[in-house]
């Protein structure tokens, strides 16, 4: 079968000011007085599309392509041997990690000056060199860990950074967290499940801010570390069990005593969430499915 290669972007900020203000003039207006100049957001713009554009190139003629949105990720049906090229920073791999079913990522960075390039690794003018190879199956894949989460009545999500279980808004997340024979009720700032790759992340700044001892795992890692955010202490509510490590069969169950505004999502998508009920059960380990990223 000639092969399809899906090319994921992020849209802009300068498409995101033009959707809110509607034209060039109006969006330079409000950033100039905001102490910020457009002519950066163009720079960006112009770095964004030219790499787009060099992805595409690349792609030989004869072969299938696709372009879409990160808006439209949950609505996009990918076949299983798509090749899914990702133009933009981090977060996009995370993004389409979990809508993929063991297809092959090329993650491309249009400015290394910005983008840490974790996951994003290539610069735009191997991409044809990546494409053929990867085709062909000549490429080192890094199978990255992703977590699970599944309540008691069959809703999933997926996660290739961190799952998160708390309250929608500012108020304290009420919850029985259960970890092998320990158990504790809680009322904190909420739970979080990462993996190897969400320990460059989110979960980093949790462990460095508090001096954790326990070792961040690595990103193809069979282990899962999980925090739990400034629990508070009273005589309803233990803080013993706030963090540890999960090995590769087991899971961390959350039980919910929230009436309303629980909710989990994951890598930072609340739009993409589990709205949780009293009593609901959540069971979050790593799931079986993991990222396949072109190293």
């Amino acid at each position: 079968m000639v092969p399809r290669v899906v090319v994921l972007y992020r849209p802009s900020e300068y498409e995101e000011l033009l959707a809110t203000h509607g034209t060039h003039g109006q969006a330079a207006f409000y950033l100039k007085h905001r102490g910020r100049d457009i002519e950066d957001v163009l720079m960006r713009e112009k770095e964004q599309a030219q790499a787009i554009d060099r992805v595409l190139r690349a792609i030989p003629r004869k072969w299938r392509r696709m372009k879409i949105s990160r808006r439209d990720l949950d609505r996009f049906l990918f076949e299983p041997e798509d090749l899914v090229v990702a133009v933009g920073q981090d977060g996009l791999v995370a993004n389409a990690a979990k809508y993929l079913e063991g297809q092959s990522v090329i993650g491309i960075n249009p400015n290394f000056r910005r983008f840490d390039g974790v996951l994003v690794k290539h610069r735009p003018d191997v991409a044809e060199t990546l494409l053929q190879q990867t085709a062909a199956r000549r490429v080192r894949l890094e199978s990255r860990a992703m977590v699970e989460a599944r309540t008691d009545d069959g809703q999933c999500l997926y996660a290739l950074n961190e799952i998160f279980m708390g309250h929608r808004s500012h108020q304290s997340a009420r919850y029985v967290i259960e970890w092998g024979e320990s158990k504790e009720r809680h009322s904190s700032s909420g739970v979080i499940v990462s993996t190897g790759t969400g320990a460059t992340g989110w979960a980093q700044s949790i462990h460095r801010a508090r001096r954790c001892r326990l070792p961040l795992p690595a990103p193809e890692s069979p282990r899962l570390i999980f925090f739990v955010r400034e629990a508070f202490p009273s005589v309803a509510t233990q803080t013993e069990l706030t963090e540890g490590i999960l090995q590769r069969e087991e899971a961390l169950t959350l039980t919910s005593e929230m009436n309303v505004g629980g909710v989990v999502f994951g890598d930072g998508l609340e739009a993409d969430r589990i709205d949780l009920r009293w009593s609901q059960k959540i069971t979050i380990r790593q799931a079986d499915k993991r990222l396949r990223l072109v190293a």
